[in-house]
């Protein structure tokens, strides 16, 4: 499996994951995408930027010599797994996709306004320094930036997500300070062999805030094992 991290994420963010997937027999493969953690610095973030970065994970597999794999991607790296999904269905044998965005709506906005505010005091701003290191500051701003000034128009996927065949599970807390539960109805709604995991009681981050379950719910579906049962 390949693990998409988030946007102002790095490898560090699935520390909760990683051990517990590759006990479970999984061969994981978690890299900074550029800019992020311990990559190379990037003078910022262009309008395409999902794209680009989509092209990267898919020039990854093929230095890796991997041609199919399941992925799993939060929020950025959720978008990006469903862009691969799209753009390269032979490669992709299942997925899952946490806090994903497929359009920009208000309350992207209000989380901006609030990570921009926290980034700058503990304990964001320690766990920020963590990851990136010195330059955490400015990839802040210029990551904030990108989605404060993106058009409506620059993200619109609904009209992709038919093309998408692989078994999807779509993850997203009630409480997603980022997107309303609509937006994730809308994505699993949207691929072809969706399911629905809403979260009561959880925010942007189920990777983190929940990471026992979390880590069993993907495990079972990416073994093929919750097609027939709900999710608790």
């Amino acid at each position: 499996m390949v693990l998409l991290h988030h946007g102002l994420g790095s490898i560090h963010s699935w520390r909760r994951q990683i051990p517990a997937f590759a006990s479970a027999g999984w061969q994981v493969i978690a890299y900074d995408r550029w800019g992020y953690g311990r990559s190379d610095p990037r003078p910022g973030f262009e309008a395409g930027y999902l794209l680009q970065d989509m092209h990267e994970a898919i020039e990854l597999l093929e230095a890796l010599g991997l041609a199919r794999v399941s992925l799993v991607g939060h929020s950025d790296g959720g978008t990006i797994a469903l862009l691969m999904a799209t753009e390269y269905p032979e490669r992709v044998e299942r997925m899952v996709v946490v806090a994903a965005h497929i359009y920009i709506e208000p309350k992207m906005a209000e989380g901006l306004r609030m990570i921009a505010e926290q980034a700058r005091r503990p304990p964001l701003a320690a766990a920020l320094q963590r990851e990136h290191g010195a330059r955490a500051p400015a990839l802040v701003d210029a990551w904030i930036g990108q989605w404060m000034n993106a058009q409506v128009s620059s993200l619109s996927m609904q009209s992709m997500l038919p093309q998408i065949r692989c078994p999807t599970l779509v993850i997203q807390g009630e409480l997603d300070e980022h997107a309303t539960p609509q937006h994730a109805i809308d994505i699993a709604e949207g691929v072809q062999n969706g399911r629905l995991w809403l979260i009561p009681g959880v925010y942007h981050m189920p990777p983190h805030e929940i990471p026992e379950n979390f880590n069993r719910q993907v495990l079972a579906f990416l073994g093929g094992g919750l097609d027939e049962r709900p999710i608790e």
